[in-house]
């Protein structure tokens, strides 16, 4: 028998005659008429609309308070006293009064806030040597060159921790009072631990195996950063699950924020005390700020902020509002297309010239 010669040419890559390759499966295309367009626009109109209404009513519950401080009360001696670096490392301390008109019922939460500050910069992002953060020891002595400028302090002595980051982490430092009706003073207790998310504290962030020295004695050989006040290891020797690179403050700071104007947490009210078990009440306050962070350099500004939390977070009224926006520019979109069915369509009629 003879051989059946193989085709060749365009027959030859020609999809086998298969209801899958040749496209003949079974298949269903919605008619998109009136009738079911206009309903679903409208129905998606009043969905949005509704969400719109209901996380403007969740974020309206919520109170906040905000409060620039950079110049105010006697902060501003301290604003004037930032501007000269060779300042940075005196003390300066000052005080605020305030007023709550109403009462912040339940869980508060006491921020700072900076504003024109750019965290989001990506040579700043990458100044920082995430071994050392995790406690490698060989980082601890041989910084990344990610962290140029900031490698090396005095004595030529490697900076931990390095990079820009940590160089500028935030160091005011409040304590909050409340001025009773009786003309007593109490001290507001702020939690200044549990701060940070879980992953932080626990993987991205450990202190080097100490092999029985003391925290000290592990980070010997090395330095501070240029505008700390002191070492990595002081910053809370009272705590040793808040000291070193585990501190809470610096956690925060290091985790980058998007904008320029942020905020980031500071303490929790802490509603074990029995005065301020339902949160903080209606009246006087004032505030004793530590002032040690300059922001003449790049324009900023500080503030403190009290907030309460909802489960859809702060005050934060984008989403709600992008919601009813988006619920008005459906429905007008709705009523025009309503309308030109109406006029041209409602008999089944295409539109004439």
């Amino acid at each position: 028998m003879g051989k059946v010669k193989a085709q060749s040419g365009p027959l030859a890559r020609r999809p086998d005659n298969s209801a899958f390759k040749q496209q003949r499966l079974p298949a269903w295309s919605p008619m998109l008429t009136a009738n079911t367009v206009l309903p679903f626009f409208y129905v998606l109109s009043l969905i949005t609309l509704l969400l719109g209404v209901w996380l403007l009513l969740t974020v309206q519950r919520t109170q906040e308070f905000k409060m620039d401080y950079t110049e105010a009360g006697s902060c501003d001696k301290c604003f004037e006293k930032r501007k000269n670096a060779s300042n940075a490392v005196l003390p300066c301390t000052c005080k605020v009064v305030f007023e709550l008109k109403n009462k912040f019922k339940g869980d508060v939460f006491f921020y700072y806030g900076l504003r024109n500050f750019h965290q989001n910069l990506r040579r700043y992002m990458d100044s920082r040597d995430d071994g050392q953060l995790v406690g490698r020891k060989n980082s601890l002595k041989t910084p990344t060159s990610y962290c140029s400028p900031f490698i090396k302090g005095q004595n030529e002595l490697p900076i931990a921790p390095c990079g820009a980051v940590a160089n500028s982490v935030f160091n005011d430092s409040f304590i909050l009072y409340y001025h009773g009706s009786s003309a007593s003073i109490s001290k507001v207790p702020l939690l200044r631990q549990g701060l940070t998310w879980y992953t932080d504290k626990n993987i991205k962030f450990r202190n080097p195996s100490t092999d029985n020295m003391t925290l000290a004695e592990v980070f010997a050989g090395t330095t501070k950063p240029p505008y700390w006040q002191k070492p990595v290891y002081e910053l809370d020797p009272s705590d040793p699950n808040n000291n070193g690179f585990i501190n809470d403050d610096l956690i925060v700071w290091m985790r980058e924020a998007a904008f320029p104007n942020f905020k980031k947490l500071y303490g929790v009210l802490n509603r074990a005390n029995t005065r301020f078990a339902k949160g903080l009440p209606a009246g006087n306050y004032s505030i004793d700020i530590s002032y040690n962070f300059p922001v003449q350099y790049f324009q900023g500004r500080k503030e403190v902020v009290l907030t309460t939390l909802s489960w859809f977070g702060g005050q934060n009224h984008f989403l709600p509002v992008a919601y009813l926006v988006t619920s008005g520019l459906i429905l007008l979109l709705a009523i025009v297309l309503t309308v030109i069915w109406w006029k041209f369509g409602k008999d089944g009629k295409n539109m004439e010239e």
